[in-house]
């Protein structure tokens, strides 16, 4: 859960997700302007999924995130909280490993993964600083994290014009595509209320990752975060 939404519990935001699970693929490519897809290969370039590992990619949704690091080779679990979500996955994909968890309580032991990723899921976890030190625990000594997650652009003009898509154009066009447009005004709100870059990075070191550094996409719409388990 956010910042932006902490009247709303757990199953609540599980519940929305579910709601929308049956196009989620399809709504993010139209809302993010086909960004998406340009987004989801710089993660598994960031990851860089070998033949043999073990990956986890949380808040998997669909699973449509954890194709690139299958088709490396990996081990790829797909976890997610919205059963919903998985379900949709596990019809498209059937021969992946979805596992349903929470961020906060993974249910995975101690140094399980190579690489752990998440993104766009972050922001709906109530707990941030729980859920990095629980990918922190799963994520072998010398294993890395990615994450993904909407963040501030560097650019003012270009702030201001992005935080007006947000509150005034993305509502309307959910409303156009998607089943469940109400869950699109809280993802707006989610995005406004989240730390910028530099925020993040310092919940990653606070959670005990090292090395960790970012880079923007799309002028910072989105970044990219990094860091690494000490050996």
């Amino acid at each position: 859960m956010t910042r932006a939404s902490l009247d709303k519990q757990p199953h609540e935001v599980a519940s929305m997700f579910d709601g929308v699970a049956a196009n989620y693929d399809l709504t993010n490519d139209v809302l993010s302007l086909g960004q998406a897809r340009l987004w989801r290969k710089e993660v598994a370039k960031a990851v860089d999924a070998r033949p043999a590992q073990k990956i986890l990619d949380l808040a998997a949704g669909t699973a449509t995130s954890s194709l690139p690091f299958a088709a490396s080779g990996a081990y790829v679990v797909p976890c997610d909280f919205s059963l919903g979500m998985l379900r949709v996955g596990k019809r498209r994909n059937p021969w992946l490993p979805v596992t349903a968890g929470d961020a906060t309580r993974l249910p995975f032991r101690d140094d399980a993964f190579d690489a752990v990723t998440i993104s766009f899921g972050l922001r709906n976890v109530q707990d941030t600083q729980g859920a990095l030190r629980e990918l922190y625990r799963v994520t072998k000594p010398g294993g890395r994290v990615v994450i993904c997650e909407f963040s501030h652009p560097t650019w003012a003009p270009f702030r201001t014009v992005y935080t007006e898509y947000l509150m005034r154009a993305l509502p309307p066009v959910a409303r156009a595509v998607s089943s469940n447009p109400d869950a699109y005004v809280y993802l707006a709100e989610s995005i406004r209320a989240w730390p910028d870059q530099a925020g993040l990075a310092r919940e990653l070191q606070g959670a005990g990752w090292s090395d960790v550094a970012w880079r923007n996409l799309t002028g910072g719409v989105v970044t990219l975060h990094r860091g690494t388990k000490q050996v």
